[in-house]
């Protein structure tokens, strides 16, 4: 009597290639130049592209193609006469591989994230100068409403969560704890997003706050004055969290 035993299917690398494609979630990052003190913070930015590219996503940078607001000598934090475009310095950290952000077209993406640095308060938004009070940039929150509208995940870390509490009245996010670290010159940022409408969740460098009706994923990474280490793992939470939503 013989047996007869049927191979499990193999997949080709061209195939399973395929798959991979199909499975994968396609992220927009967005970012605000380079440099904590005037544009992206960088460590977040490649924390977020080391745990995008450890879940397979695929990822495109976008920055807007505009002036900064000014120019940061990052040695003693003080402004220069300098004057730089955000699009191009965001480059720095994309490798030259960044878009312009009036090119976002949304529906080509699953998800957007937004680093955070002083960038996301001075050049995508006029927090720095007029808190509470502040605008957008006018693309970028179009931007932002169609993603929420679409109902696909925005994640946000650091300062950057201002942007939602801006664009996305009464959603809920996290900024660390009520009280920043004092080193950190937006402290008090939580008590003003409270203002502002938003239910502020205290939440540990290590750990993201999900807002599951807005799909809004948000972290304070260097919002708390805390080590490298803990914030790269921050970020890896939010990263997951965001491509569970998408």
């Amino acid at each position: 009597m013989s047996t007869c035993w049927t191979a499990a299917p193999v997949h080709s690398q061209e195939n399973l290639q395929h798959i991979q494609g199909i499975m994968a979630k396609r992220v927009a990052v967005i970012l605000s130049g380079c440099g904590v003190y005037d544009g992206t913070e960088i460590h977040e930015a490649s924390a977020v592209l080391v745990h995008l590219s450890r879940a397979g996503a695929k990822v495109q940078m976008f920055a807007p193609d505009a002036e900064q607001m000014h120019v940061v000598n990052h040695c003693d934090g003080k402004p220069t006469t300098e004057t730089r475009n955000v699009l191009q310095e965001s480059a720095r950290i994309a490798r030259g591989e960044v878009t312009d952000l009036a090119k976002l077209d949304v529906t080509a993406f699953d998800a957007a994230i937004i680093p955070g640095g002083f960038g996301v308060a001075k050049n995508l938004s006029d927090w720095a100068v007029k808190n509470k009070d502040c605008t957008v940039q006018p693309h970028l929150e179009k931007l932002i409403k169609a993603f929420h509208k679409a109902g696909k995940p925005l994640g946000m870390l650091c300062i950057s969560p201002v942007l939602a509490a801006k664009v996305l009245p009464g959603c809920e996010l996290t900024v660390g704890q009520d009280k920043e670290c004092e080193t950190w010159p937006f402290a008090g940022t939580a008590g003003v997003l409270k203002e502002m409408g938003c239910k502020h969740v205290n939440k540990d460098v290590g750990e993201a706050h999900v807002d599951v009706k807005n799909k809004l994923v948000t972290t304070c990474a260097f919002m708390c004055n805390a080590p490298f280490h803990k914030v790269f793992d921050g970020v890896g939470v939010l990263v997951k969290e965001t491509l569970k939503l998408a």
